[in-house]
């Protein structure tokens, strides 16, 4: 057998309660996957193992499952047949064999594919661990209806027990909700003061916080299906109601339209692929959709069709729901759960996230797998525009929305896996030639950018590269200068050194997520690095692109996502 160190013997022997607590059952006799040994596989380039051996042990298994799921799924899906990510099913990695897939996994690609092992995300033991685990067929995950979402749902702090007026002296609007990944916690960071008001616990690997359309309650949910409702208003802002609608996931909201404010709740699960619609004061489950069926091209079904992002339409009661495999868009009238009408639009796979232009009318949604951009017309219900990107899967997080000096109103994106920044004109009314047509293509710091930011009193544009395995670009941040634009040239970026200017020794801290303050005079970046090292939260000045303020805590344990409230609450990017 292969050696494994004492750190991860003890994670070993920990993996029962880890996986329960994520709401992952272990295997059961009748669950587990036959484990082939290697003469069966006709490998021979496994360390340490015979011909005879099993390709690993269950309990090997059991922690492979629960890295797989914090790692890998959200790209590669929980059945492995993949979206953002490659398809991981077993006919293709046992082709590409043991050792083509540990270097895959330690090295990375530029192609968006994190280099675990030689940032020290994963160990030796790990990525040996790993690369033997997608060579073995994947476990089927048991569903969640009703009957589980309500053992799960807790109403901490009852509607009626809340306070009436706001009990704290801290400026909401410009409160930074920071997601601390591995300690399954957010960090309420103010950002006049730059103190931590407080910790609270949540679930595992935050993916995204939403606000109310009050901008009361703050909405986050982890990747293991937990949705925690945050009461701004408290004298220490805390959970008051929570609620496990799936065992993985990544996308809340809340309902904006007017007369519907706070009303309502929806997140969208990965696993199973459904959508929950929940009431907004207390987060009780009134509906759940199931989002399984065809692909909208091929027509044929599909077993995992995640929910990608989320959004509230400023122009109707709607949700609008991106699934990822299928590559429809739902768009959910919420007036009537009993009766509920949908609107399905046929787009183009595999949906991901997207944001808004600037009129807030239409929204822009990145298909990863094609490469394209789809535009909805939320006014009139309907598909406006399929584009190419520009480049190799499109991944804009909300996009950016800015006035070029010669093509007008644009929203842009930044691809995954180049180092491709796109601009899309958004102005059909006012620059009517240009709309809905890619306007512009110009390159960045590298391929693995996540995210794509600016500010309306902004004249910058920041793009990232964190999942870039070549540290000088994972470390960095690109700055275009949005009013030294034009249209017959490609525009230059300065790099901001934000790694060296956080001056953490340890480890290889991935820069990621600029955010900007309520006034767009501050951007904060994440530095995030390992679990077990020191990360930090940068801070400078968007006039001047100088240094303002480094924040570190021992309590800042992975930070990713950062989302000021104003800016979250009223869809400014």
């Amino acid at each position: 057998m292969l050696y494994l160190s004492t750190d991860f013997r003890r994670v070993l022997l920990g993996s029962a309660a880890v996986i329960l607590s994520l709401g992952l059952a272990p295997a059961s006799a009748q669950d587990a996957p036959t484990i082939p040994t290697i003469g069966q596989l006709g490998l021979e380039d496994v360390p340490n193992l015979g011909a005879d051996d099993p390709l690993m042990t269950a309990e090997e298994f059991e922690i492979g499952r629960q890295t797989y799921f914090e790692r890998c799924a959200g790209c590669h899906g929980v059945l492995r047949k993949g979206a953002t990510g490659k398809p991981l099913t077993t006919d293709i990695t046992r082709d590409n064999g043991y050792e083509y897939l540990h270097d895959f996994i330690t090295y990375g690609s530029p192609a968006g594919m994190p280099n675990w092992g030689t940032s020290g995300d994963l160990s030796e033991a790990q990525i040996d661990l790993m690369a033997r685990y997608v060579m073995v067929d994947p476990p089927q995950p048991p569903e969640w209806g009703l009957p589980e979402m309500q053992a799960s749902w807790q109403v901490v702090v009852a509607p009626e027990d809340r306070p009436t007026e706001k009990m704290n002296d801290i400026n909401i609007e410009n409160l930074m909700s920071v997601t601390l990944r591995d300690s399954g916690e957010i960090a309420l960071i103010n950002g006049d003061t730059f103190k931590i008001e407080e910790v609270i616990k949540t679930g595992y690997a935050v993916h995204i916080s939403r606000i109310s359309a009050s901008g009361r309650y703050l909405l986050v949910i982890g990747r293991d299906g937990l949705v925690n409702m945050i009461d701004l208003w408290m004298e220490h802002p805390n959970t008051v109601a929570k609620i496990k609608i799936g065992i993985e996931a990544r996308s809340v909201e809340t309902s904006k339209f007017e007369g519907w404010e706070d009303k309502l709740v929806v997140a969208g699960a990965y696993w199973p692929p459904q959508f929950v619609i929940m009431d907004g004061d207390t987060l009780e489950p009134l509906k759940i959709v199931s989002t399984r069926g065809m692909t909208y091209d091929d027509q044929v079904y599909h077993p995992e069709p995640r929910v990608a992002s989320i959004v509230a339409s400023h122009y109707r009661p709607e949700f609008i729901i991106n699934v990822k495999e299928t590559g429809k868009i739902l768009l959910v009238d919420y007036t009537d759960l009993k009766n509920l009408t949908t609107t399905e639009i046929e787009a183009e796979r595999f949906l991901h996230d997207g944001g808004f232009d600037s009129t807030l009318r239409y929204f822009l949604v990145a298909a990863n797998a094609r490469n394209k951009i789809a535009v909805i017309d939320t006014k009139e219900n309907k598909l406006t525009a399929l584009i190419d990107s520009g480049g190799t899967t499109p991944h804009p997080g909300r996009g950016a929305n800015f006035v070029h000096p010669d093509f007008g109103p644009v929203w842009a994106t930044s691809h995954l896996g180049d180092d491709t920044i796109s601009l899309i004109g958004t102005d059909p009314e006012g620059h009517p030639d240009n709309a809905w047509q890619m306007l512009q293509n110009f390159t960045a710091l590298g391929g693995g950018s996540l995210f794509i930011k600016t500010h309306p009193n902004s004249d910058h544009l920041y793009v990232d590269a964190p999942l870039n395995p070549e540290p000088d670009f994972s470390g960095s941040v690109g700055v275009f200068t949005i009013s030294q634009m034009n249209a017959d040239e490609e525009p230059e970026y300065v790099t901001l050194p934000i790694n060296e200017w956080a001056d953490i020794e340890d480890g290889q801290p991935r820069v990621v997520h600029p955010e900007f303050s309520k006034d767009g005079t501050q951007v904060w970046l994440s530095v995030w690095n390992a679990k077990d090292k020191e990360s930090a939260i940068v801070v400078i000045d968007d006039k001047t692109l100088e240094l303002v303020t480094v924040i570190k805590d021992p309590r800042l344990i992975t930070p990713t996502g950062k989302f000021n409230v104003y800016n979250t609450q009223n869809d400014v990017y």
